[in-house]
């Protein structure tokens, strides 16, 4: 059975695209057909993952607005398992648009349902904003992944985050789950790193993903490339900790992980995936 994440935090600079990206590679080295939609403007997903956009090219603007249907704009990436719905600054327009519309927040639940079926997971790469994009985003999801960065602000936005998604809960999707928090840009050498991850673990409680991403100089190159990090620096910090977070996030969907967990992850822009699963 598909389910669909949405990653998001309506407070920008938090890890919410880096955790979409690496985490849709974990998943797909895995071995888990996975499907990446990048529903921000800024496409910094579609462009993290090396997609380039020709002239004419269907984006998931093109199929918000009914131009094509999203089949046409799904694009391969260099990652065996891993498909990609691209968008580009268009995209920004879509809210404007969909004003008018009727059922406006179920535009992107209604293109994305002929191809559901076709992935184990499908993650949607939210902006950082609390507008029609992300409410369509919460309204076509099952559950909702929260980066959260350990600032002095994190704990005021996540608040006012979780009161939203209760709104979209009452009002449009009742079955919508939180299913967690992810502490991101990590430095334990700061002490209020420190406090504000106290913190977050009181707030989320068990909730909270037990793995931690840490501030990471390969995780932060990784994007100009067009690279997810198990390509980029497969061997870096940035990469076993989103390896570990794909590994916590199948355990908690019950998939049998221990053959995960030893297994190195080396993944080639020739799409060639090599992992040893002790056996």
């Amino acid at each position: 059975m598909t389910e669909i994440v949405c990653i998001a935090n309506q407070k920008g600079g938090v890890g919410k695209t880096t955790t979409a990206v690496n985490l849709a590679a974990g998943l797909a080295a895995f071995d888990k057909e996975t499907l990446l939609i990048d529903f921000d403007p800024q496409s910094n997903s579609t462009s993290g993952l090396g997609v380039q956009l020709n002239r004419g090219d269907a984006t998931i603007y093109d199929v918000m607005c009914g131009k094509t249907g999203i089949e046409k704009a799904v694009k391969q990436t260099a990652i065996e398992w891993l498909d990609v719905v691209p968008t580009n600054h268009n995209l920004a327009g879509a809210e404007i648009e969909l004003v008018s519309e009727f059922s406006r927040e179920t535009a992107l639940k209604r293109v994305v349902a002929p191809v559901k079926q076709m992935y184990k997971f499908i993650i949607i790469d939210c902006p950082p904003s609390l507008g029609l994009l992300t409410i369509n985003a919460l309204t076509t999801s099952d559950s909702v992944i929260t980066p959260v960065q350990c600032e002095y602000y994190a704990m005021e936005g996540l608040t006012y985050f979780t009161n939203t998604i209760e709104k979209i809960r009452q009002a449009l999707n009742p079955a919508l789950k939180v299913d967690g928090g992810i502490i991101t840009m990590y430095d334990s050498r700061i002490n209020l790193a420190n406090q504000v991850l106290q913190e977050i673990s009181k707030y989320y409680g068990d909730k909270l993903y037990k793995t931690v991403i840490p501030r990471n100089v390969r995780l932060a190159e990784a994007p100009s490339f067009g690279q997810p990090i198990f390509i980029y620096d497969p061997s870096s910090k940035g990469a076993q900790a989103y390896k570990d977070l794909a590994i916590e996030f199948l355990g908690r969907r019950g998939d049998d992980v221990e053959k995960y967990r030893n297994s190195p992850i080396y993944i080639t822009e020739e799409s060639e995936i090599d992992y040893d699963l002790g056996g």
